[in-house]
């Protein structure tokens, strides 16, 4: 009987002799695998050929890992990228006023311009001023409100006095710019947690939009939706049709879009990050030709 024993366990010996070599070696078959991936030589995960749960366990949690990894390039890519591309911006939206500011200064240096162009060169340089000012004040305002380190100020803010009151500064502008606006604002108490300040400049920043893209009609609602505020603005955008209305919240395709224009392209980012800021949410769709841009609050 112990002889048998014996022979039971010797045989229990070398089948675990057996099992740990071939683990040793599926382990170095995955040391190969990751050496040929580190150096580039392969862009393939690595597989096993070991039914062995904690082996299987260990190459999927590499294979994890690699995920993680190939996301971690793209988006330092990305982020590359759009610094990149932020600074070309900013260069071209600052170079194209100084130029401009620069040829005049040479022309009123001359002393040669008669007194009525030189004062309409005056305005010019004043006007291409104003224009360099905000650029940079938007440029700096936006990274302010993308930084870690910027705090708001939130408070009870009752929209439904807040909102009335900023769109009366509007009405001139409409006006002057022929837009026929309807406005749905309601009666009940609307009241949020919010920045005040903050709010205002979302609220500002969408009516210049509307002011500067919108034509015709221009419906301006505020309502409550469920345990929701929401402000809207909704304008007819044939020039939009087909597009993906988030791309009029990247900084850089409106950049592109405004440089012919007076504005810094960079208002609907700015109150996007705000919104985000203040645990709110500003979205954009199309309804056929209509753009609809919505900004949403908890209530209290």
């Amino acid at each position: 009987m112990l002889v048998g024993i014996a022979a039971a366990a010797a045989v229990a010996a070398a089948l675990c002799l057996l099992r740990l070599a071939a683990i040793r070696r599926e382990l170095r078959r995955l040391a190969g695998q990751l050496r040929q991936y580190n150096r580039r030589e392969t862009a393939s995960k690595v597989t096993i050929g070991l039914r062995d749960r904690a082996v299987e366990e260990l190459a999927a949690e590499i294979n994890r890992h690699t995920d993680l990894i190939v996301a971690a390039n793209a988006e330092r890519r990305r982020t590359e990228d759009e610094l990149r591309q932020a600074v070309a911006n900013m260069a071209h939206d600052l170079r194209t006023p100084l130029t401009s500011i620069s040829g005049y200064i040479q022309l009123l240096e001359s002393g040669k311009l008669p007194e009525e162009e030189r004062q309409a060169a005056l305005e010019v340089v004043k006007r291409r001023t104003s224009r360099l000012q905000a650029l940079l004040s938007d440029f700096y305002e936006l990274s302010v409100i993308e930084s870690v380190d910027c705090a708001l100020k939130p408070g009870r803010i009752s929209l439904n006095r807040l909102i009335p009151e900023i769109l009366m500064g509007f009405y001139d502008p409409l006006n002057e710019k022929g837009l026929k606006p309807t406005f749905e604002l309601t009666d009940d108490a609307v009241d949020i947690f919010a920045d005040e300040s903050a709010v205002r400049r979302v609220v500002e920043n969408l009516m210049q939009n509307a002011l500067r893209h919108a034509e015709g009609e221009l419906a301006v609602s505020l309502r409550k939706e469920g345990r929701r505020a929401a402000f809207a603005l909704r304008n007819a955008a044939p020039g939009l049709y087909g597009m993906n209305p988030e791309l009029l919240f990247n900084r850089f395709y409106m950049a592109v879009r405004s440089r012919s224009g007076t504005g810094s392209g960079l208002g609907l980012s700015i109150a996007r990050g705000l919104m985000q800021k203040m645990g709110g949410s500003l979205t954009a769709e199309l309804r056929g030709d209509d753009l609809i841009v919505r900004c949403e609050w908890e209530l209290l």
